[in-house]
């Protein structure tokens, strides 16, 4: 029996299935695809956090790998040789790309090179050490209000509903990032505006497929009050179309420059500072550790809610609206 890809019926059926303790072969025989489909399909798709498969977000998440995945140009040993000796002549990631076409090596964009780059950077290397502008992230090259324009499909923060500002349901979030040392790992910060409760995800990256599938597995569980969601206009927020198709939600820009637009999650980005200042090294930062900063955070009295925790009143009216 060959691999094949599961349907969204197929994957509610392996949820089901699970939740009445039917064995993984027993579950194959079942919808009829080989024992590894159904072993590989809850192995990738388990959320992490929650150590639970979910067929809505497997679904999800399968539609995020087809439309994320990389269209890579395999760089192989020679291409990376030639890559790395031109990088020491001080050679630009374009100038390499046009070289090797001129020179009938084979055709590479420029932009693959520089992502060849970070993930050397990422793994301790020091390729990016080579390039002109060193240690600046390689959108620097341009303005940077035109870079993050380039979002496709924006909707900005004038259209969003009055009654956001009001902070008088949950639901209404503000979210952002807070990146490591050197730029090397990212973290990913939600907080709802009526009760200050706050999410934290630990990321590799700061690549829009990276932080999209972070920001709906952390939603996922508070999916049903969710409203609307407010960032700013970095380019990991992409993929805010299809955030906003998972979470069934509303999801707004700020505009540039404007950080007062999301006042709330500065603060909190500046809470986190406190338990991992600047430079931080986020590679040493474990997942236990980002969910201690979160619980402290959330289980701390705050004058503006009466001294209660966000944690208090933001489960309060989950209770509520579910019950409605």
């Amino acid at each position: 029996m060959k691999y094949k890809q599961l349907t969204p019926k197929e994957r509610y059926q392996i949820w089901a299935l699970l939740q009445i303790g039917w064995k993984q072969k027993d579950i194959a025989a079942d919808i009829g695809v080989h024992p590894s489909t159904v072993s590989r399909e809850i192995r990738r798709n388990t959320e992490a956090y929650i150590g639970e498969y979910r067929y809505q977000s497997a679904q999800c998440l399968t539609e995020l790998r087809h439309q994320t995945k990389p269209k890579y140009t395999v760089i192989t040993d020679k291409v990376e040789k030639y890559i790395r000796a031109k990088l020491k002549e001080h050679w630009s990631p374009e100038q390499i790309a046009g070289r090797m076409q001129y020179e009938g090596l084979g055709t590479i964009s420029h932009e693959t090179i520089y992502q060849f780059i970070y993930r050397n950077k990422a793994n301790k290397g020091r390729l990016y050490k080579y390039l002109r502008h060193k240690n600046k992230k390689y959108h620097k090259r341009s303005n940077t209000y035109q870079r993050r324009g380039t979002i496709v499909g924006r909707t900005m923060i004038d259209k969003r509903p009055k009654i956001v500002e009001k902070k008088r349901r949950i639901g209404d979030l503000e979210i952002d990032t807070v990146i490591g040392k050197d730029h090397i790992g990212a973290l990913v910060t939600v907080v709802d505006r009526k009760s200050k409760f706050s999410l934290i995800r630990k990321v590799a990256s700061k690549h829009a497929d990276v932080v999209t599938k972070a920001l709906i597995e952390m939603l996922e569980p508070i999916k049903p009050v969710l409203k609307t969601i407010t960032s700013d206009n970095g380019k990991e927020f992409a993929y805010h179309k299809i955030v906003s198709n998972v979470l069934d939600t509303d999801f707004y820009f700020a505009h540039p420059y404007h950080s007062w637009e999301r006042g709330l999650n500065e603060h909190t980005n500046g809470l986190i500072r406190q338990y991992l200042p600047k430079k931080t090294d986020f590679t040493k930062v474990s997942k236990e550790e980002i969910i201690t900063i979160q619980e402290k955070l959330n289980h701390r009295p705050r004058k503006v809610l009466g001294f209660r925790t966000p944690y208090e009143v933001f489960f309060e009216e989950f209770t509520k609206e579910i019950a409605a």
